[in-house]
C-alpha cells in the first residue's frame, strides 16, 4: 500500500485546546500538509518558522461575488490576503460566494440567484484570476451545503462547477468539499468525475458530525479508489473535527486514502 494523494488537514479543527502553532507543528511532524482559515488570527512569524506545507487558506476577509460593492471589497481583501499567502507559501487561497459570519452563516443571503448575479459573479472571478496571475497565486472556489450555510449564493456543487468551468482559467480551481456535497447533493463519485478537470483540492469529512472518515455514513475508501482510478493525484484535505483522539482521527483519514 502507498499514499497516492497529497494529504493535509485543517489545523483549525483539531487539538482545540492547543495553540495553533503547536497544531501546525504536530501535523507537519505526522507528515500532513496544513490548512488554515483567516490570517488576522495567526502568528505569522511562528507559522513561518515551522516550515509547514500550507496547502490552503481563506483567500479573503470580506466581500462577495455578485454585486459591485461586494466585488470591490472581495478584490481588495483578496489582494491583501495574497501577500500573506505568498509569505507563508500557501498553495491555494479559498473563496466562497459570500463572506461567512458567526457559525458559518452567510453575511449576504440570497435564496434565488438571478441571471445578472451570474454575470457579475463571472466578471468578479475573472478579476480574481487577473489578480492571481499578477501575484503568482491560485484561488479556489468552495461549495457549501445550504443546510449549514442557508442562502449562500453559488454554494451548491453544481453552481461552483458551472462558474469555474465557465471561467476555465488556471488561476481558479474548485475546492471540492465532499462533506458539503454529501449533504447537498450526494452521489460523490460522479461529482468528482464532473469536477475533475477543474479540481484544485478535495476536502473531506464524514456525515453526520463532520468528523474524520469512518465516523459516519460515507464510504471514503471507495471514494479514494475512484479518485485514483480517474487519475486524480492532487491534495486531499481533512477539514473535520475528531470524533475522539485527533491523532487517531488523522490515522483513520490516512488509512482511508492510502491505497
Amino acid at each position: 500500500m502507498s499514499q497516492t494523494f497529497q494529504l493535509a488537514a485543517c489545523a483549525e479543527m483539531l487539538w482545540l485546546d492547543k495553540p495553533r502553532d503547536w497544531r501546525v507543528a504536530r501535523l507537519t511532524e505526522m507528515g500532513f500538509g496544513v490548512g488554515l482559515w483567516n490570517w488576522p488570527e495567526l502568528d505569522l512569524g511562528k507559522l513561518e518558522r515551522i516550515g509547514a506545507n500550507y496547502t490552503i487558506m481563506n483567500g479573503y476577509l470580506e466581500g462577495r461575488l455578485a454585486d459591485d460593492v461586494g466585488a470591490d471589497l472581495l478584490l481588495e481583501s483578496a489582494r491583501e490576503t495574497a501577500q500573506i499567502g505568498k509569505r507563508l507559501g500557501v498553495d491555494r487561497l479559498n473563496l466562497h460566494g459570500t463572506g461567512l459570519g458567526d457559525g458559518g452563516i452567510p453575511i449576504w443571503q440570497h435564496e434565488t440567484v438571478t441571471g445578472n448575479m451570474w454575470l457579475k459573479a463571472q466578471d468578479t472571478l475573472n478579476r480574481i484570476c487577473d489578480l492571481a496571475e499578477e501575484e503568482g497565486v491560485v484561488f479556489t472556489l468552495e461549495n457549501l451545503n445550504l443546510l449549514d450555510h442557508p442562502g449562500c449564493p453559488f454554494g451548491s456543487t453544481a453552481d461552483v462547477l458551472a462558474l469555474v468551468s465557465a471561467i476555465d482559467r488556471p488561476q481558479l480551481r474548485i475546492n471540492l468539499d465532499l462533506y458539503h456535497t454529501q449533504i447537498g447533493e450526494g452521489d460523490l463519485i460522479r461529482w468528482c468525475e464532473k469536477c475533475l478537470p477543474w479540481i484544485g483540492e478535495v476536502q473531506v469529512a464524514d456525515n453526520p458530525g463532520r468528523c474524520e472518515p469512518g465516523s459516519g455514513e460515507v464510504n471514503y475508501a471507495a471514494v479514494a479508489r475512484a479518485l485514483n482510478n480517474m487519475c486524480y493525484r492532487g491534495p486531499v484535505g481533512m477539514e473535520a473535527f475528531a470524533a475522539g483522539d485527533p491523532d487517531d482521527a488523522l490515522e483513520a483519514f490516512r488509512s482511508a486514502f492510502t491505497l
